[in-house]
């Protein structure tokens, strides 16, 4: 595999940063990761890190130096990161839990597989077209040709999400994919601080005419600008495919030809999923669920 990468994040006017990203890469194999951690609940930096963590280690442990089934990893990815942070919600004994989006994408065997679950967003590029784009998880972008949405209020708030990692209840995902990535191609992964202050036209331009270095840290730059004072965080990792007939490579690129087998980068701070965590299954979520819902429902009794 060969590829150029870029990845940038900054706070913007908020308190702190609570957006996480990084990347793994394997001789074979490689995943693209994004989280935002959501504010309105506590330590959404912590969901966000423990995502990334999470999956980050189960990729490391099953591409050996590939995936056996992208969409299979994928789907059990995502619930692994999840009950990670219920878990942890259980542990330090919090009356509500850390929650985060994610998008992730798997590029393998010279095409991509995502899955993205909340707001945060994937873009492919082509030949300076918008080629795909997710489908954010909130009540303003499913209400796009609904017939039942279309009774909503015609005002809705762009940040109200129905799923994300670390709810109480169970996260919903789509999963997109395999596509076949072409010469030149470009995939960016972003939170809702970057296209939630530019159109999808902007953001197709940007990647479609320059490439990723040059690209993300103007999209950033312009996504700050435009938001002003009150930006959120705005975070953006993207990156350019080279196929191996493809023309020379482009400065910084990453090829993984010469990797061995069984070696592993990674962005991605350390982190490991353990015995305890492998065994917890849907039963063990629903107990971790009902043990917060009863700790809630115990401080409501107490202020009553």
């Amino acid at each position: 595999m060969k590829f150029s990468v870029f990845q940038v994040s900054r706070k913007g006017g908020r308190e702190k940063n609570e957006d996480r990203m990084g990347y793994c890469y394997t001789r074979g194999s490689g995943i693209f990761l994004l989280t935002d951690g959501m504010g309105g609940h506590p330590q959404g930096e912590v969901a966000a890190q423990l995502a990334l963590q999470a999956i980050s280690a189960m990729f490391q442990k099953e591409a050996k130096p590939q995936l056996p089934d992208v969409a299979a990893f994928l789907a059990s990815a995502v619930m692994a990161a999840h009950r990670q942070i219920l878990r942890y919600a259980i542990e330090k004994g919090m009356l509500d839990t850390p929650r985060t989006t994610l998008v992730a994408a798997v590029v393998q065997a010279g095409a991509v597989t995502w899955l993205h679950c909340g707001d945060s967003r994937l873009y492919l590029v082509r030949q300076g077209e918008l080629l795909a784009r997710t489908r954010d998880h909130s009540f303003l972008e499913q209400r796009q040709g609904s017939p039942a949405a279309m009774k909503m209020p015609e005002r809705i708030n762009r940040n109200i999400l129905f799923t994300c990692l670390g709810s109480p209840t169970k996260p919903v995902f789509d999963i997109t994919g395999p596509v076949a990535l072409q010469q030149g191609d470009k995939l960016m992964l972003c939170s809702d601080g970057l296209w939630g202050s530019l159109s999808d036209v902007d953001i197709a331009y940007h990647l479609g005419h320059k490439p990723v270095s040059e690209a993300v840290p103007d999209l950033v730059e312009k996504a700050l600008r435009k938001a002003g004072d009150s930006s959120d965080n705005v975070t953006c990792i993207a990156l350019e495919w080279e196929t191996p007939d493809g023309f020379e490579s482009t400065r910084g690129s990453i090829s993984t030809d010469t990797i061995s087998e069984g070696v592993f980068a990674s962005t991605v701070q350390a982190g490991w999923l353990d015995s305890e965590l492998e065994d917890l299954d849907d039963d063990a979520i629903e107990r971790s669920i009902a043990e917060i819902n009863e700790a809630i429902r115990r401080s409501a009794a107490k202020k009553a």
